[in-house]
């Protein structure tokens, strides 16, 4: 029985893991470029109202409620990269600060705040924290939720409550489709802890489904944007056991933690039955979401990537807690006066292991080696008004170059671009419509032309055989990180 004292302690706990978690993904998230998963958000938001619907009839719908909060959130604050990702870093914090609440709910403050700061600083707490896109927000929604979930439970919640857990569970499908997920885990939960409320949770689920519908069927319909996922070689060991939640290096060390707190929770369910249910919780909460996923990438038709299952990282955190707290336990039988020192000093060992990491992920060229925004500044003080850029065409639409000038218009708004046809604002994808570079002709450009190309060997790329063919040759050359702008004269 919880007194009002541990409730307190449990309150300060989540508030102070709330915090930390974000600060963490506040602390540098401006110094990344962003990259293409982010252009998509931004190109997306950016359009006006009409654009934006006319877009989501077509492709992305189910982004669309993510698109549409941020398309607010840019009229207000800008699209610079700390206020696109602001949203996320403040998710991350309620995302620990949830990951605490229900820790402390079956464990009491101390493994609390252990669970909401190592949710805090997890890797893939990390990485969603400084992303302009809807991970963090939904795995903030998961957590809450999921706490309501424990709250009716156990209180006995009247009908409009459940009702609000409905519209919840709806509502989440809505910012991210993978969040259907979380039904299932609750499903699971309550018919082998709750068994005499599963036909109560059973009719509010079913009306969550029935809501979230609509946004079901236009995902089956849109399909075939995740069919990139076929020639990539992401449902890897490495990819679900370690990096879906953490590093390689803290790997190890926190599945060997979650299997200490495993054995542990096991041995004592009779006399800590709080510790067991909550253990049970998160077990199913990490694993059946993959599960399935991985079921039915190989049944069905690859849709596996580590971000897309970024929701189980509070069970992850719950989980590596638990083991933290057996370890400590097991150090009070052999010698209780160090045991709190012990913990604690676990726990700040684990936490501090997270922190390269961390830096890693606020580096500029830490979203998938993008460096758009550098390209762009030298664009903005090396080239006169007037002067053409051609973009390299030849990567994937989310790599391509050319989407510096929708992430950084201001840097390249006085450079000619013979290449684009209509602007993305005006089409019903994502992207821009071009003619192919080798197209051009010589009176299609001007006589100093910059080109934007991305990978190794730029002075051969097909862009410079091209323009060399066209009378140009190169002047000068500044590569960056993957992207290499020349300058060509004729």
């Amino acid at each position: 029985m919880r007194t009002w004292s541990d409730r307190a302690r449990s309150r300060r706990a989540a508030l102070i893991a709330g915090l930390i978690g974000a600060c963490a993904g506040v602390l540098g998230s401006w110094i990344p470029s962003f990259w293409g998963d982010e252009a998509a958000s931004v190109m997306s938001a950016s359009r006006t109202w009409p654009e934006l619907w006319r877009m989501l009839q077509h492709v992305d719908g189910v982004h669309g409620v993510y698109y549409a909060f941020l398309h607010g959130w840019i009229d207000l604050f800008g699209a610079g990269e700390f206020s696109v990702r602001l949203p996320s870093a403040l998710a991350a914090g309620l995302l620990a600060a949830g990951t605490a609440v229900l820790a402390g709910r079956w464990g009491g403050p101390r493994l609390a705040l252990a669970a909401g700061l190592l949710a805090a600083l997890l890797p893939r707490t990390a990485v969603m924290a400084a992303e302009a896109r809807s991970y963090a927000i939904g795995s903030a929604i998961a957590v809450w939720l999921t706490v309501l979930l424990v709250t009716l439970l156990e209180t006995h919640g009247r009908r409009w409550a459940w009702a609000g857990y409905a519209v919840g569970a709806a509502a989440a499908v809505y910012v991210f489709l993978y969040l259907a997920l979380l039904l299932p885990v609750h499903g699971v939960f309550v018919l082998l802890a709750h068994r005499g409320r599963i036909r109560v949770w059973a009719g509010w689920a079913v009306a969550a489904v029935a809501l979230a519908t609509p946004i079901v069927l236009l995902a089956v319909s849109e399909r075939n944007q995740i069919g990139f996922l076929a020639h990539r070689d992401y449902a890897t060991a490495e990819n679900v056991l370690a990096l879906q939640w953490f590093d390689p290096v803290t790997v190890w060390p926190c599945a060997a933690l979650i299997a200490i707190g495993a054995a542990a929770v096991l041995r004592a369910r009779r006399r800590d039955p709080g510790a067991a249910r909550l253990a049970l919780l998160a077990g199913i909460w990490l694993v059946l979401p993959t599960a399935v996923i991985l079921l039915a990438s190989a049944t069905v038709a690859p849709m596996y990537t580590v971000r897309y299952l970024s929701f189980c990282t509070p069970a992850a955190a719950v989980l590596v807690a638990l083991g933290a707290r057996a370890v400590a336990h097991a150090v009070r039988r052999m010698a209780p006066a160090g045991a709190t020192a012990v913990g604690a000093g676990l726990l700040a060992v684990m936490l501090a292991a997270f922190v390269p990491n961390l830096v890693v992920l606020r580096g500029p060229y830490a979203k998938d080696g993008s460096d758009w925004r550098d390209a762009a500044a030298y664009l903005q003080g090396a080239a006169r008004p007037g002067d053409s850029v051609v973009y390299d065409d030849r990567p994937k639409d989310s790599e391509q170059p050319r989407l510096i000038a929708a992430v950084y218009p201001a840097d390249v708004a006085r450079l000619r671009d013979p290449a684009r046809i209509a602007s993305f604002r005006t089409q019903p994808g994502l992207w821009d419509r071009t003619r192919p570079n080798d197209a051009l002709t010589a009176a299609d450009l001007t006589p100093d032309v910059w080109a934007v190309e991305r990978g190794s060997d730029p002075e051969r790329s097909p862009d410079v055989r091209h323009l060399e063919s066209l009378g140009y040759r190169i002047s000068s050359l500044h590569r960056i990180h993957v992207t290499t702008v020349l300058r060509l004269q004729r």
